[in-house]
């Protein structure tokens, strides 16, 4: 008799048979957890000054709500990841749900800016045990051709959730449905979370992780300790001066990532299973796209950040209007993703990766100079939607290529640590940048030069953009080819050394 039948009623894939009848219900319930999660990190963008009246949250107070939960997500999604390839990503999958809705619930109800702030750590947190697993699950229930279509889907789809946070959060905060306020944007999450609960608790197929794997919490201590040293000056300094103590976390953390490093390598020769598997640090797809991961998401967020500061508190915008103001990037990025992910990837390979950022420069320069001839009587959003739209759409085409072409790299058995890595660091990236533009923004804003604070900040982002280009000539000119991709060369292999034995 099975015992696990009885306990478990979801399904247990059949090696022998054909592909799960409801793996694309698996495809609908991965997406909606991870636009959970990018939703929660930039819908709350817009209620800064909900914020500020309800709980007397100042700048570094919303930098904390907002960085705050990129920071626990990233510091865990490493670990995250290497407990799902233990203890079945199924598994992990849903607790991090459970808990991911539970910790939104939280935040809704929080009394105070310390509270809520303590609530979106633990949210992180959560996030960093369910995001990790929906790689690995695709992965698992889908292959060839298919798993092309699938990641087709992925990226646009993902990339429009972030950008659509801010329109989303602005219009519940305007509503104000239930006199709800700004708690409005993390009870979203209730309904969403529950009924995803409900779909992947039954349509998600069991499949055993490996026990022999063993979790190494000492490499996590270290991840989180020096991404904690790393976000917490940047948040703090401009409020406080940048004190001694604030270059002293700086050094720390860096010191704390090189150790980490060395940790890895020395647990990988003493025949112990690291956090980050040591074969995909040798893959320069996979090194070169972590930096460029960190670059573009931290100038992405961090001046998609800026963008809302600047509606609410430079033009007086209410949280509506601003996440209306945040439309043109999200119609630009949809546009430049779906180009990108229909007619250019797969054709021009990693040239995509480098004519994105262009576009992503030039619509920065428009938008520059429509800042210069900015009236502050007259001022309409459309004044700017030209260059937001065009920065929208070099975005867009990166997003939509960005994440398949490292992930060429990955093989299957490497799935579980890369996607912890990765979202980690789009992650870590995404809290600098919310800290590092937020400063940048802010510097201006308190002597009530906002326009200036945005032209700044858009040099920044200039910059970012620059060092993304250039270290897109370092990947390969094409991701691997479809079948080895999916492990099909490296089965073939493996038979004809059978074959031979």
């Amino acid at each position: 008799m099975e015992v696990t039948a009885v306990r478990d009623p979801s399904p247990t894939p059949d090696t022998n048979a054909g592909p799960y009848r409801w793996r694309w219900l698996i495809l609908v319930v991965m997406i909606v957890a991870e636009i959970m999660d990018l939703l929660d990190a930039s819908i709350v963008n817009v209620a800064g000054p909900d914020l500020e009246e309800s709980l007397g949250a100042g700048s570094v107070g919303l930098q904390w709500v907002i960085g705050g939960y990129a920071l626990t997500l990233g510091a865990g999604l490493v670990l995250g990841g290497r407990l799902g390839d233990r203890y079945g990503r199924r598994r992990m999958f849903l607790i991090g749900l459970t808990a991911f809705t539970t910790a939104s619930l939280l935040c809704a109800v929080a009394p105070n800016i310390e509270s809520l702030i303590a609530f979106r750590l633990l949210q992180g947190t959560a996030g960093a045990m369910l995001l990790p697993q929906g790689l690995g699950l695709l992965r698992e229930n889908f292959s060839g051709p298919e798993l092309t279509k699938v990641f087709a889907i992925f990226g646009p789809v993902l990339g429009l959730g972030g950008i659509i946070g801010p329109v989303l959060g602005g219009f519940l905060i305007e509503g104000d449905f239930f006199g709800l306020g700004w708690r409005s944007v993390f009870l979203v999450n209730l309904p969403i979370g529950i009924a995803a609960l409900i779909v992947a608790a039954k349509f998600v197929p069991r499949k055993a992780g490996d026990r022999t794997v063993r979790v190494d919490m000492t490499g996590a201590a270290l991840v989180v300790a020096s991404c904690a040293l790393l976000v917490l000056p940047l948040n703090q300094g401009q409020e406080n001066g940048w004190p001694l103590w604030t270059w002293l976390c700086l050094a720390a953390s860096t010191a704390g990532f090189a150790l980490f490093a060395l940790q890895q390598r020395r647990t990988s020769a003493a025949g112990r299973e690291p956090l980050v598997t040591p074969g995909l640090l040798r893959k320069p797809a996979f090194t070169v796209g972590l930096g460029g991961i960190a670059l573009f998401f931290g100038g992405l967020i961090g001046t998609q950040l800026v963008l809302t500061l600047f509606l609410q508190i430079g033009r007086h915008f209410s949280a509506g209007d601003a996440g209306l103001g945040n439309l043109p990037l999200a119609i630009g990025t949809a546009i430049g993703g779906a180009v990108s992910g229909a007619f250019l990837a797969d054709r021009i390979g990693r040239k995509v990766l480098q004519i994105g950022p262009l576009i992503q420069l030039a619509g920065a320069v428009v938008l520059w100079f429509e800042l210069d001839r900015l009236s502050a009587a007259s001022f309409s959003v459309w004044d700017i939607v030209p260059g937001i739209t065009v920065a929208g759409i070099g975005a867009g085409m990166v997003i939509a290529a960005l994440f398949s072409f490292i992930l060429a790299a990955v093989d299957d058995d490497e799935i579980g640590s890369a996607s912890g890595v990765l979202s980690a660091v789009q992650a870590v990236g995404g809290s600098i940048g919310v800290a590092v533009f937020g400063s940048v923004f802010f510097a201006q804003a308190r002597i009530g030069d906002f326009t200036s604070g945005f032209q700044r900040a858009l040099i920044v982002q200039g910059c970012l953009l620059v060092a993304f280009l250039a270290i897109t000539f370092l990947l390969p000119r094409q991701g691997r080819p479809e079948e080895e991709q999916h492990g099909i060369a490296a089965e073939a292999s493996t038979d004809a050394r059978h074959a031979a034995v």
